[in-house]
């Protein structure tokens, strides 16, 4: 294992997965639906306002499997594939937090760049990149080269999401969303209105797909949002952090995550 993991379970029932003290995931087995993380809320509102039936998804990053549990709960049947190298946090968390019967869920012990250049062209109608080392994205995830790789993975009209960090300023994100948009041009990121307002460091879910995404549906969805979400798409986007440079000859991870005390600049 990577790191020190611990279950730490709560008084509700539900537990989050903590990696050198930091919550990396939260799972509440009795009810799945539950979503506790801003991020992973955001990243299921874009799963929600997709074409209704199952959907092929593949998750890179697994960790406590919150979202592949969630998408199995709403949209049963779906075949899922997660790409999680950990293979000993994968064993621990079956082990104590057990996937539903008859789920079609399959965790492969990969990491995310090798993993999604394994699988078939057009095999999946949404691919979620979630994945963290020592709490940064890693650079690898966000170069136009893995970006090549999603676009071929993914159908015509499916949809790449990935969970994002940043400081205020948000360059880090832009330079991710000039590198997605070469390749899926039609974009949107959501994120609370602190976080979009450059007021505090956290996270930004951005989706990107060959098609236009239903950003009416998208932007009814976050409007019940339990914390005051924002989305920003299409052309609002190239006013991001004054444009990005893509990452094509270069890449990095995201910025560093602050002390706690200092996510919040006002």
């Amino acid at each position: 294992m990577s790191g020190h993991v611990t279950l730490e379970w709560d008084d509700r029932g539900g537990v989050t997965v903590v990696m050198d003290g930091t919550p990396q995931s939260h799972v509440q087995p009795d009810d799945p639906t539950v979503l506790v993380f801003e991020y992973v809320q955001h990243l299921a509102a874009v799963v929600r306002v997709l074409a209704p039936g199952p959907l092929a998804v593949t998750h890179v990053g697994g960790a406590g499997l919150t979202l592949p549990r969630w998408v199995e709960a709403t949209r049963p049947g779906s075949p899922q594939i997660v790409l999680e190298p950990d293979a000993a946090l994968t064993e621990l968390v079956r082990r104590e937090v057990p996937l539903p019967r008859r789920h079609r869920i399959r965790v492969r012990a990969q990491d995310g760049l090798t993993g999604v250049s394994a699988l078939a062209d057009s095999s999946a109608d949404v691919v979620v990149t979630d994945a963290y080392a020592a709490g940064r994205v890693p650079g690898e995830l966000t170069h136009t080269a893995y970006v090549e790789q999603v676009t071929r993975v993914l159908r015509h009209s499916g949809a790449a999401l990935w969970n994002l960090a940043d400081e205020p300023g948000l360059r880090y994100v832009a330079r991710v969303v000039a590198t997605v948009r070469q390749h899926l041009p039609h974009a949107a990121l959501l994120a609370t209105h602190e976080v979009l307002k450059g007021r505090r460091f956290g996270n930004a879910v951005l989706a990107a797909s060959r098609v236009p995404l239903p950003l009416d549906a998208l932007r009814r969805e976050v409007a019940s949002a339990a914390l005051p979400t924002g989305v920003r798409a299409e052309r609002e986007l190239d006013r991001l952090g004054g444009g990005g440079r893509p990452f094509v000859a270069d890449s990095c991870a995201s910025p560093p995550p602050p002390d706690a005390r200092g996510w919040r600049v006002r």
